[in-house]
């Protein structure tokens, strides 16, 4: 048995009686909320210092701020990535506090990514500053931390106006004699997809970030700000996107077409879902399917619905992960804001109340290379700095997906 020391044994014991807690709550028929959320939270409060004094046993050192030192300390000069070069971070917060451009920056066409120098920069209105790759990866944590609905849709990084075929493949198998041969199957290449270029800005008052004195702070301002605001911009465009002005949503798409209205009294009915809605899902499209809809839909109808022998049907247990797990039918539902799809209790009729597929069927296309954009608002005379993503997204298999509206 490898060593351990004595703060590691203390650690491992402190573990021990903190689970058996956790378990003996749990074990409660009536357990309140608050006494199994308090007693998880102590409990990853124990794995994170075991997790610690686990570096430390094995020589790593680590700061009063909990950062590990280590005698290598990389230099500006030879970062791989200029966009993550303190130089460029520096450059990038004096032009959006101050407007002061510089050579270190790289501006971009806002709409088309071309490269300018500085000097076409100063004089081109759509020119656009890359923002550094240190907020950029920041945003994108955050984009599928927050955007359930993005984290799980394909990404692809192609040209925009390019067409790209969908290979339909139908091959039929047939019966031949001694001397005869089969018919040689064809691939269909006529059907395709066009990606093009729109852009999801976000504008930021310059006053906003005036007051951030260090690069840190300027930085967590950016990415608290871009983050959010982008995450919910995805995701509805992910599922109601109009296509003309931003990606064609998985609800606005024509070639979706198993749509399927249940009255109130079927919402409630599980033969009416199985019937209706399970079964228009072919084998081959069920593998990875999972619910789309709002949390007052799923917590007020699904999650109470019951079948004829009065089991529930949707089951919220408390797994490994001691969170709850949200399942219909054995699909996993992922739980939206009212603003990505309607809540049943406040959606009209013919509105989407829930989408189920494979998310992994709609693609979202872009390099997510952020640009900031600076002008000046002549009515507020004030500037503003535009955060801007050149993005679109279509679906991919409409086959895949079956879209569920509210029925009179």
């Amino acid at each position: 048995m490898a060593f351990l020391s004595k703060a590691m044994r203390e650690l491992v014991a402190d573990k021990e009686t903190k689970s058996s807690a956790l378990q003996a709550i749990m074990a409660k028929a009536d357990a309140p909320t608050k006494e199994i959320e308090d007693a998880t939270a102590a409990l990853s409060a124990v794995n994170a210092k075991i997790a610690a004094q686990t570096s430390l046993d094995t020589g790593k050192k680590f700061d009063e701020g909990g950062q590990e030192v280590t005698s290598k300390t990389p230099k500006a000069s030879t970062c791989a990535d200029k966009f993550a070069s303190m130089e460029y971070r520096q450059a990038f917060m004096d032009y959006v506090k101050n407007g002061k451009s510089s050579n270190i920056l790289e501006f971009r066409d806002a709409k088309t990514g071309s490269v300018y120098s500085l000097d076409q920069s100063t004089s081109t209105s759509d020119a656009a500053a890359v923002i550094p790759s240190t907020i950029l990866q920041e945003v994108i944590e955050k984009v599928e931390s927050y955007g359930n609905v993005y984290a799980r849709v394909r990404k692809l990084a192609i040209k925009g106006g390019v067409k790209v075929p969908l290979l339909s493949v139908k091959p039929v198998a047939t019966w031949i004699g001694e001397n005869s041969t089969g018919d040689k199957q064809k691939v269909d290449l006529s059907a395709s997809i066009n990606f093009t270029y729109y852009g999801l800005e976000c504008k930021i008052a310059t006053s906003i970030v005036a007051d951030a004195a260090t690069i840190d702070m300027f930085e967590s301002i950016l990415i608290n700000l871009i983050g959010e605001a982008m995450t919910k911009a995805l995701d509805v465009a992910i599922v109601s996107g109009a296509g003309s002005s931003s990606p064609l949503g998985i609800t606005k798409d024509p070639r979706v077409t198993k749509v399927v209205t249940l009255s109130p009294t079927e919402f409630g009915d599980w033969s009416a879902w199985k019937k209706k809605v399970f079964s228009k899902l072919s084998a081959a499209y069920k593998g990875g399917a999972t619910f789309l809809m709002a949390s007052g839909t799923f917590e007020g109808y699904i999650d109470g619905m019951v079948d004829a022998n009065g089991q529930p049907i949707g089951r919220t247990n408390f797994g490994i992960a001691n969170l709850p797990q949200d399942t219909f039918g054995g699909r996993e539902v992922i739980e939206v804001e009212d603003d990505v799809i309607a809540n049943y209790d406040d959606a009209s009729t013919g509105d989407v109340v829930a989408i189920y597929g494979n998310l992994n069927n709609y693609a979202i296309n872009s390099n997510m290379q952020l640009m900031m954009y600076r002008y000046l608002d002549h009515t507020t005379n004030e500037w503003v700095d535009k955060a801007i993503l050149v993005a679109d997204g279509k679906t991919l298999d409409a086959n895949g997906f079956v879209v569920v509206k509210k029925g009179a």
